[in-house]
């Protein structure tokens, strides 16, 4: 199998888990409703580069460890519950915290830089503290690494392909949900969100959690 061959071949598995509706998405979804277009690319590329991140260490071995030890899968395990519980509790909070909820067409619902790190922060976390997302790239990517090919190299590019097709798949439903933000962007639908985002996160973590391997 060649470097074009294993690159198209990924591309197509990628494809197929990328339009899968899953915590990525509704992560997405949820910053550009709740905050706008600009916060839903942040928590995308945070996302892509959770996954670049796994797709690097799955190629040189490193993801392997994770594979293997019961011990460091329990404790990723544990920190990505925990982590996803507190986001989506976080949310669900909010969400029946008393007081207008502001609109995005106000101008001081727009942080600055340190609003869209923050942003990106959280995709990246989500994707980073998912042991599942390590176990997945170490399963797949070896298997589409030619031999003779550097393993960094090719599992950077395998990523790579993955984070194209996840990001064009997000600026669909960022784009798609910019052009209807005067119905999405109204307190009691960014409410809804929320509550939906939060038990999500909360439902998510707590599986990963009391999910035994």
């Amino acid at each position: 199998m060649s470097v074009e061959q294993a690159l198209l071949s990924f591309a197509v598995v990628a494809a197929l888990l990328t339009i899968i509706p899953g915590l990525d998405t509704i992560l997405v979804l949820r910053a550009s409703i709740a905050q706008g277009r600009l916060h839903g690319y942040a928590t995308a590329l945070g996302i892509n580069a959770g996954a670049m991140a796994w797709g690097a260490a799955a190629a040189v071995g490193a993801s392997a460890l994770l594979a293997a030890s019961e011990t460091a899968f329990t404790v990723l395990q544990f920190a990505g519950a925990a982590y996803m519980i507190w986001l989506g509790a976080t949310m669900l909070w909010r969400s029946f915290r008393r007081g207008p909820v502001k609109n995005l067409e106000d101008p001081q619902a727009h942080p600055g830089r340190g609003g869209l790190l923050l942003s990106w922060a959280k995709g990246a976390g989500t994707n980073l503290l998912n042991p599942k997302v390590g176990v997945f790239y170490i399963a797949m990517i070896p298997q589409f690494i030619p031999e003779g090919a550097p393993p960094l190299a090719m599992g950077i590019a395998l990523a790579g392909v993955h984070n194209l097709l996840g990001l064009a798949w997000f600026s669909l439903i960022i784009n798609g949900t910019h052009l209807v933000r005067g119905k999405l962007q109204r307190p009691g639908f960014v409410r809804a969100t929320d509550r939906v985002t939060g038990l999500a996160l909360v439902g998510f973590g707590a599986s990963l959690a009391f999910k035994g391997r």
